[in-house]
């Protein structure tokens, strides 16, 4: 009994309804596409860490070499839903002050 023969580098199975199931779940397994979208960039990663030590989670305005965090960053965090706005500054109402969520908590403390 043959269950299938081989067509250049591609087996070719006697029964197609195994054949499409085979098809379906290997692509799924190679489609990482959602796993991409929930990682955060190296900046983001790094803005979001150090509001792991900061009283409420805050996160900072500036980063270590004392240059602004950039607002594409804040923003992305914030449409991630990793960071959310905690107070407007009256002194300067352009800074977006943040604080971590709780998810932006988990992603920092495991990534």
């Amino acid at each position: 009994m043959q269950l299938g023969n081989v067509k250049g580098d591609a087996a070719v199975f006697a029964d197609q309804e195994k054949a499409r199931v085979a098809s379906v779940a290997a692509l799924s397994a190679l489609n990482d596409n959602d796993l991409v979208e929930s990682q955060p960039s190296l900046p983001e990663l790094f803005y979001l860490r150090r509001g792991l030590s900061q009283p409420g989670g805050k996160l900072p305005l500036f980063d270590l070499d004392g240059q602004a965090i950039a607002p594409e960053v804040v923003q992305a965090c914030r449409d991630k839903g990793w960071a959310e706005p905690w107070f407007n500054n009256p002194l300067k109402p352009d800074w977006l002050v943040c604080k971590l969520t709780e998810a932006g908590r988990r992603l920092a403390a495991s990534a």
